[in-house]
């Protein structure tokens, strides 16, 4: 009886237990309950978690803002040549992170790392082996990329790995900028590079020097946007809401540049930078009546597309350098003396040298030429005719004259940095070393402004480098006319004076320029040689290579347009005369310049038809009709792609490249230029190594090998 009592007891404990535990749970369960139904509640009625909207954070999810890059706008030659342009490049990276997951529960990180390499190496110039070291680093990395072999990539080779839907493998867009002329003009045009921006967390072009530079607001364009509501299948919604700013890409710039002349002139500046090993060396051609430089260009300079010299080459040493011009200033101290009644050709002096405030100032020939006529003094390039001229002018009056050509003042020509330049005119001393171009520092296009009175009959000119802006499509926004530059200087008589002289420094016997004429050639020289500064100071520097060399040519000498300026400053002499160094640019580009006068038009540019789509016989005899050669890249008959878009421009006998798809076999390369190589390399995929400036000389891979998707050739260029 006990033993039943007991379990009785036991049993009824346990369901007391059992019972209470079970009260627990539900009370439990209700608060639970209670809880979550106030929270909905909540979150019904008021729509935030957090101080966060839901409705808001819906909308976000299921709504993609897309940002649309502008285009900065192209920098051409004055026959719509491109000079300048962008061409957007990517690097390629790779997500390893296995936490990279996508909304619809997709890795976004890379899955198969051997097969992601295999593919890589199809389009990267990279061994799968070493791309698949790059995908496994040796310490924990969120994301990698590969080196310089997975920058640069063009937009053809970013969709051939895109279409391999590879997991984890990703592209960022670099803008860049395009030179395919390599050394041109490049302190002029300038140079735009990719500058990282906080507030918008993107890489833009911005110009650094140059006409990139001082013109940055009107190449720049402004981006736009796109808001769009997205399905869960990232589909824009039929019915959402849209929000659309148009993207507004830069304006585009002509230059007064004359492509053919700026290549001719750059070839044989580089010819004398290697043979003499000058310190620097400046040339300017320009049309004197408008003011517009055809073609200007220094040394040293550098190369804006590899940016190879950029270290060395930074100044531009036509506007941002200053230097004691030399005899080359007496045209402007000659004119001045003839304009102002102070020259009388058949009176004489007495040269070799002359005492100025007890200072001896002497001629060039330190012996002189004896008691000579005023008339020879700027043939000969006499210091001592020069300051007698001054004297009898008068300080004041050559001061006024100097006021007149704008001397120590800017010329606002559109380049940043330009400097001022400066006259040292207190003492008779100061003011008679004027006369022959020493105690007074200019800038190179300064000395342009001056020698555009003789093509005006003694009015200036403002030296110009654009011509015309346009808008994205093609719209002339504005234009830029002749700029006459203060008042009239000198008559149209003073004018032929002037230049009856310089035609007499042309002569053997008595004239200092007779290594430029040129047969009959119809042209006016003068020559400078000035003497440089001693840097630490103490008069000037010794030695027969320690001078500043210049000429100025006019051409045609009855009615002047053209004008040659050329400086060299301390060349290596090497048994020849700076002279002959000087004529061995000055003759060439002279020749030119008449050549080009006696035609019509200097350059014939041709508009590139649309050839996609077309057989490659079509293509042939259109671009023949319109003197273009066409190259076709590719091994189809129909035309797929082309190298230069349609509309743009080309010289009369360019070549025009097409891609025809299909495999594709190396060209012979040798006598191409960058333009050419830039061509191929857009059209074919196949990247290329290029070194030196010029054409083709040799290139890596032999004529008629088969190249493969990702393939580099090195390419050689010599002028």
């Amino acid at each position: 009886m006990k033993k039943n009592s007991n379990l009785k007891l036991q049993k009824s404990k346990a369901h007391s237990y059992r019972f209470t535990v079970g009260r627990v749970l539900q009370v439990a369960v209700a608060l639970v309950f209670l809880v979550f139904t106030a929270r909905f509640l909540y979150i019904g009625i008021s729509k935030t978690v957090n101080g966060q909207n839901l409705s808001a954070r819906t909308k976000q999810l299921y709504k993609r803002n897309q940002v649309i890059k502008a285009t900065r706008g192209t920098i051409y030659d004055r026959n719509g040549l491109a000079i300048a342009e962008d061409s957007h490049l990517y690097t390629i990276y790779a997500i390893l992170d296995k936490s990279s997951i996508n909304y619809k529960n997709k890795p976004e990180y890379v899955v198969n790392k051997s097969e992601t390499a295999e593919k890589l190496a199809t389009v990267l110039p990279m061994s799968a082996d070493k791309i698949y070291r790059y995908l496994n680093p040796k310490q924990k990395a969120f994301q990698v990329q590969f080196g310089t072999a997975g920058s640069g990539l063009t937009s053809k080779q970013k969709k051939k790995i895109e279409a391999m839907k590879l997991p984890g493998i990703k592209f960022l867009a670099t803008p860049s900028r395009l030179y395919p002329n390599g050394n041109f003009a490049s302190h002029i045009v300038g140079l735009a590079q990719p500058v990282y921006d906080k507030k918008t967390n993107a890489q833009n072009l911005v110009g650094t020097m140059g006409i990139e530079a001082y013109f940055n607001k009107t190449l720049t364009g402004t981006d736009g946007y796109r808001i769009s509501s997205v399905d869960a299948s990232e589909y824009q919604m039929p019915n959402g809401n849209q929000v659309y700013k148009p993207v507004k890409n830069g304006n585009n710039l002509y230059l007064t540049l004359d492509s053919q002349l700026q290549s001719y002139l750059e070839s044989h500046m580089t010819d004398v930078q290697k043979a003499y090993d000058p310190t620097s060396i400046t040339a300017v051609v320009e049309d004197m009546k408008t003011g517009k430089i055809l073609a200007a260009s220094q040394r040293p300079t550098f190369n804006p597309q590899t940016k190879k010299g950029l270290t060395k080459a930074y100044r531009n040493i036509l506007v941002q350098d200053t230097y004691e011009p030399g005899s080359a200033f007496k045209v402007l101290s000659f004119a001045a003396v003839v304009n102002s009644g102070n020259y009388n050709p058949n009176e004489y002096f007495r040269s070799g040298s002359v005492n100025v405030g007890g200072s001896t100032i002497h001629d060039w020939l330190t012996s002189g030429w004896g008691t000579i006529p005023f008339s020879q003094a700027f043939e000969h390039s006499s210091n001592t005719g020069f300051v007698k001229l001054e004297q009898k002018m008068g300080a004041k009056t050559w001061n006024k004259y100097l006021k007149k050509f704008h001397i120590g003042q800017k010329t606002g020509i559109t380049l940043p940095g330009e400097q001022p330049g400066f006259i040292s005119f207190k003492t008779p001393v100061d003011q008679a070393v004027t006369a022959f171009g020493q105690g007074v520092t200019v800038n190179v296009m300064q000395m342009m402004q001056a020698y555009s009175s003789l093509a005006n009959n003694g009015q200036m000119v403002k030296p110009q480098l654009v011509d015309k802006i346009t808008d994205s499509n093609g719209k002339t926004l504005k234009g830029y006319e002749i700029k006459k530059v203060g008042s009239k200087i000198y008559s149209n008589k003073t004018k032929k004076v002037v230049l009856a002289n310089m035609k007499r420094v042309l002569n053997k016997q008595s004239g200092t320029g007779n290594a430029y004429k040129m047969g009959n050639a119809d042209i006016a020289v003068k020559t400078g040689t000035a003497q440089i500064a001693n840097p630490k100071g103490g008069g000037y520097l010794k030695g027969d290579s320690n001078y500043i060399f210049s000429v100025v040519g006019v051409y045609p000498t009855k009615d002047p347009r053209y004008c040659i300026y050329l400086t060299i400053k301390q060349p290596h002499l090497a048994g020849t005369t700076a002279e002959k160094i000087l004529a061995s640019i000055f003759k060439p580009m002279m020749s030119r310049i008449i050549t080009m006068a006696k035609s019509d038009n200097s350059t014939t540019t041709v508009s590139v038809p649309n050839f996609k789509n077309m057989t490659v016989a079509q293509a042939s005899a259109k671009a023949k009709q319109v003197g273009l050669n066409l190259v076709k890249v590719g091994e189809k008959d129909r035309i797929t792609a082309q190298g230069i878009k349609s509309s743009e421009k080309l010289e009369s006998g360019d070549k025009i490249f097409v891609y025809t798809s299909g495999k594709i076999n190396c060209p012979d390369m040798k006598g191409w230029s960058f333009n050419d190589l830039h061509q191929f390399s857009n059209v074919s995929g196949i990247k290329l190594s290029i070194k030196g400036t010029g054409t083709v000389t040799s290139q890596s891979v032999a004529k008629g090998a088969e190249l493969k998707s990702g393939e580099k050739i090195k390419v050689n260029l010599k002028e």
